[in-house]
């Protein structure tokens, strides 16, 4: 049995989406809205390419040699939990050749199924994106509430399943300390969450909202500065994180 996925687009030797050299597969379809999406053009439930699990296996296959020292396959977004039963298959399939498996997610699950525990169960890294730890910002920078996401966060904990914490410093939105604080205080108690990624905030996907005729909500946002970043890694390191941009 092969089960059909969508894809919006696959990279082959990508570098920061996981540890080492990856595969990686931008998954199609997202339910959250982030301000800063560079890939707005991954959104829709119903668009994409077709693919089957058989052969987005062989594709990450004809590579394995530059995965098979530290790297790996990586399932983005787009969401990629929103296909959890085919990349279930993938994952099981990628693992029975020795290939490390990673799953990068929002954590906004609709509903929790069998298809989502098969998924985890063949993952070796969850990287789980937290957008923002208040859950009135989170909707107004996503359009959604934050609750699944740290739902989903302490089922990885209960799971004891291995954890990368992603999160993007936007000027004016996540880069204040009291929020850092906040979600710092969330994490501290997770003993399986390893790290904390710290992800400037750039524009690289400005002109996908425009080539679609839409305007970029944050245009005229920069990037944050050097200090900027400094001062959040100091206040998970402070609580006994480890945090790296």
């Amino acid at each position: 049995m092969s089960l059909i996925g969508q894809i919006h687009s696959t990279e082959s030797f990508g570098t920061v989406d996981g540890p080492g050299i990856r595969f990686i597969a931008f998954m199609q379809g997202c339910l959250m809205r982030c301000q800063y999406c560079h890939n707005r053009d991954s959104w829709a439930l119903d668009e994409g390419t077709s693919i089957s699990s058989a052969e987005l296996t062989q594709q990450v296959l004809q590579y394995r040699h530059f995965y098979e020292n530290g790297g790996g396959f990586t399932a983005s977004g787009g969401e990629a939990i929103l296909q959890a039963e085919f990349l279930a298959e993938v994952f099981s399939n990628l693992k029975s050749q020795g290939i490390h498996t990673c799953l990068d997610t929002n954590g906004f699950v609709r509903k929790h199924s069998q298809g989502i525990d098969d998924l985890l169960d063949n993952t070796d890294l969850v990287m789980l994106d937290i957008k923002h730890i208040d859950d009135q910002a989170h909707i107004a920078l996503t359009h959604v509430s934050n609750q699944r996401t740290l739902q989903f966060a302490q089922y990885l904990q209960q799971r004891n399943q291995k954890t990368w914490i992603r999160y993007v410093v936007v000027p004016g939105h996540t880069d204040k300390v009291e929020d850092a604080e906040k979600l710092a205080e969330f994490i501290k108690p997770m003993t399986n969450v390893e790290k904390v990624e710290l992800l400037p905030y750039h524009k690289l996907g400005a002109h996908k909202w425009q080539t679609l005729g839409q305007k970029y909500p944050l245009e005229g946002v920069e990037p944050p500065t050097i200090e900027v970043m400094e001062q959040i890694k100091n206040v998970f390191k402070n609580n006994g994180i480890l945090a790296q941009y």
